[in-house]
């Protein structure tokens, strides 16, 4: 089946519209993004439940199996019918970037364009967001895996703290992005540059000034960061409660360990920390809550620097249902709904 824009009702057919055919030519895309606990996945589900949405992950932890409360995944009871797509698919010893998610979700769009739905893609891994926004080419990373494995040595040799300096002195726009413990990509950084001999921070921002092949609204979810640390504190001390320990001790008795990229998750590497007695357990708490803090502050930064955003502040809307509103306007003056169903 075609894709049609939906109106929140039956498709009839109607008198052509010169804007709405010029739309058209595009198929819609809604993101829906933001910092970590800021709110993101309660108001997809209305979101989606009200245009007739499937919802595509971009999280880089929500995709693995196994690893429900560490990533805060969202449980089948709490998608109120909506399909969701990259949650549940790949174990935690599989390997998930962005080459990889682009292909996933280009083939989870293809999908939901075909049962007549908006694609709605949520999450804060930007990156992730902008490489299929703008359909960013990743070819120049060829198969010649030589040079990534000797990077990968000299991680294991001199750290991670070493290998992002390294990367500070060829690409600091890159740098500064990406954290130093996230090593795979400190190491895909280094290896572009030492084979294109330029940043990949200067082709990522040529690759974003292509025109998305999307008609799109990019809505980023935000709210007063003391509100956004709150919330942090009180999520991992829920996960906590909830049994994040225990699902921890699960995952590395079936051989998890810290060096998978699973593994490097919030949550994940400093309850491992401690169970491998490298700290405390009072210490791998202050850690988690402490960076998951950095986390969202360095989101943040990310989404100020993207272009076509619309920024939804949640202590200038206030309610839920004003804010759902707000962005139902907006999709219906981008043309990508016909009318909206207004909350009351």
């Amino acid at each position: 089946m075609d894709w049609k824009p939906y109106d929140g009702k039956e498709q009839t057919q109607s008198e052509p519209n010169l804007n709405t055919q010029i739309q058209a030519e595009k198929k819609p895309l809604v993101i829906l993004t933001g910092p970590t606990a800021v709110g993101k996945t309660d108001l997809s589900i209305r979101l989606a439940k009200a245009i007739n949405g499937a919802v595509i992950s971009a999280d880089s932890m929500q995709v693995y199996k196994g690893m429900d409360i560490g990533s805060a995944k969202i449980m089948p009871e709490e998608m109120n019918g909506v399909p969701h797509y990259l949650v549940d698919i790949l174990e935690p010893s599989e390997e998930f970037h962005v080459v990889r998610f682009q292909e996933l979700a280009k083939q989870a769009m293809t999908e939901i364009y075909a049962n007549g739905q908006i694609p709605i893609v949520v999450g804060g891994t930007g990156f992730y967001i902008q490489a299929l926004l703008y359909d960013i080419d990743f070819t120049l990373q060829d198969e010649d895996t030589s040079l990534r494995e000797s990077y990968e040595k000299l991680a294991a040799e001199k750290g991670a703290h070493w290998l992002h300096e390294k990367l500070c002195a060829v690409d600091p726009v890159s740098a500064e992005i990406i954290h130093e413990n996230n090593i795979k990509r400190v190491i895909r950084a280094l290896e572009f540059h030492e084979k294109s001999g330029r940043p990949i921070s200067e082709h990522n921002a040529e690759e974003r000034e292509k025109t998305s092949p999307y008609n799109f609204c990019y809505f980023v979810l935000n709210d007063d960061r003391s509100k956004i640390y709150e919330r942090i504190d009180r999520r991992v001390d829920r996960m906590l409660k909830e049994g994040l320990v225990d699902e921890v001790k699960t995952l590395r008795g079936k051989g998890y360990r810290k060096n998978m990229v699973s593994m490097q998750g919030l949550g994940y590497k400093e309850i491992l920390s401690w169970l491998d007695r490298e700290i405390t357990f009072e210490e791998a708490v202050y850690r988690i809550k402490r960076d998951t803090r950095h986390f969202a502050k360095r989101q943040l930064t990310w989404f100020r620097r993207e272009r076509d955003v619309i920024w939804v502040d949640k202590s200038v809307y206030g309610c839920e249902d004003a804010l759902l509103n707000f962005i139902l306007k907006k999709l219906t003056d981008s043309g990508i709904l016909r009318t909206a169903m207004m909350i009351e």
